[in-house]
């Protein structure tokens, strides 16, 4: 962890559930993409309306996931550190 120098605490960064999330998206977003590319045939995409639903869907979890990431790195989490003696 590292020492945040305008609060006092530390970063959690390593235990933040944003990026635990972002890293599921960033896999399920990636799967999503790949088959909308490869993997749909003409007529998958004509029952559902003309639109590659996979493609999409997949694209939008990958900026999903970067948003997620990018909340993460730009307000992380400061745990506060203890100073002075604790109170019995």
């Amino acid at each position: 962890m590292s020492q945040d120098k305008d609060t006092g605490g530390r970063r959690a960064a390593a235990f933040d559930v944003r990026l635990v999330i972002a890293a599921l998206f960033v896999l399920y977003g990636v799967v999503c993409t790949l088959m909308g590319l490869f993997g749909t045939s003409a007529e998958e995409i004509d029952r559902a309306a003309g639109i590659n639903i996979n493609l999409w869907s997949g694209v939008g979890m990958l900026v999903f996931s970067a948003a997620f990431a990018a909340w993460a790195r730009l307000r992380p989490i400061v745990v506060p550190t203890e100073t002075g003696t604790p109170e019995p």
